[in-house]
């Protein structure tokens, strides 16, 4: 497939609400491909659809690097706990903040056949769940950062 561009912040997409999905079309299994691949390409855990400048509400997650789930019209319908620590997005790189984020989280998607799902994440999936949610209503990471957004050093290669 294809790496797209990812949009960054200022530009006006990302703070746009995204509309649902009503069918997955050959187009729209071309874009979450394509999301997948950016998003590996680019090192993040996570890529909602805004991000590469499409306004519908699709995500795709993998904490792991090994399990890619599918989010189409995800809502969050449970949060419990919390927990608090350091955030980044693809949207800002080399940037964090420290966020405040439910520990546990289920939400109710639709997978590429559009077969409603349940998807139950605690930490880190469970921030990446509620980060990328966020990106499909015009949110940003950054309006709930405590304190202030700071460098991020990239790792050192071997």
């Amino acid at each position: 497939m294809a790496i797209r561009n990812i949009r960054e912040f200022g530009d006006p997409v990302l703070n746009k609400p995204c509309k649902e999905v009503t069918e997955v079309t050959p187009r729209v299994r071309e874009l979450i491909e394509d999301m997948l691949d950016t998003m590996y390409a680019a090192g993040g855990v996570g890529l909602a659809a805004p991000q590469v400048g499409i306004l519908k509400r699709i995500v795709v997650i993998d904490t792991t690097g090994e399990d890619p789930h599918i989010l189409i019209n995800p809502r969050i319908v449970e949060t419990e706990g919390e927990q608090t620590g350091s955030e980044g997005c693809l949207s800002f790189p080399g940037k964090a903040g420290t966020v405040t984020r439910p520990k546990k989280v289920k939400c109710i998607a639709y997978d590429v056949e559009m077969n409603e799902y349940t998807l139950e994440g605690e930490d880190l999936l469970a921030r990446a769940i509620c980060h990328e949610c966020d990106h499909l209503d015009g949110h940003l990471y950054t309006e709930k950062v405590e304190g202030e957004v700071y460098e991020v050093k990239p790792a050192e290669e071997d």
